[in-house]
């Protein structure tokens, strides 16, 4: 099972990306999946012009993001809340790609400096990926002041508690991925 995981945010001085970084320890030291670690400050991505599928001659990067999305069997994404939503460059990429979210459980982690935890931020989040045909998986994991609850490497101040929080919410990833993994090779052998 390979998870992507997406640390959406590209600004200076970003702390989502530590919470990204928890994940992909966390992830890595339970042996719960293979990760995908896909930081998009490492892509800088030119303002959405096109979806790829009309794209004449796209970007090696544009599609090298494209081929991790298909490649993984689920995508969890990490992204701050800024002033209600989320960053341009998250919105960038959902729009880029069509198909290759349709249908592929995604579950999301939102971050916030203030006592909220990214909770605004989810209404938009979701709603965007509903509309292209994702799965949202029902699960959240938000962490407020995130300031003083991760430092840079990724390591949370609590980590017993933080632990159990992402055991449950990667339980209900994990469960997600199997389950359209056994519809895929149903339809496919039905076809």
């Amino acid at each position: 099972m390979t998870i992507a995981i997406i640390s959406s945010a590209v600004r200076t001085g970003r702390k989502s990306h530590w919470v990204a970084l928890y994940f992909k320890n966390y992830i890595e030291q339970q042996g719960l999946a293979t990760v995908d670690f896909i930081d998009l400050a490492e892509y800088q991505f030119p303002l959405f012009e096109e979806r790829l599928r009309f794209m004449p001659s796209p970007s090696a990067d544009v599609l090298d993001f494209a081929q991790r999305i298909v490649l993984a069997d689920g995508v969890l994404i990490v992204t701050p809340e800024y002033n209600g939503g989320y960053p341009a460059s998250l919105k960038n990429v959902v729009d880029l790609l069509y198909a290759e979210w349709k249908r592929k459980p995604i579950a999301l982690a939102t971050v916030s400096g203030g006592p909220f935890g990214g909770a605004q931020v989810m209404t938009s989040l979701v709603f965007s990926l509903w509309k292209i045909g994702a799965w949202v998986v029902p699960a959240m994991f938000q962490v407020a002041k995130v300031q003083e609850s991760y430092d840079e490497t990724g390591t949370p101040k609590d980590k017993e508690g933080t632990d159990k929080r992402a055991k449950a919410f990667l339980e209900e990833l994990r469960w997600c991925i199997e389950a359209n993994n056994r519809m895929q090779e149903t339809a496919a052998k039905g076809s």
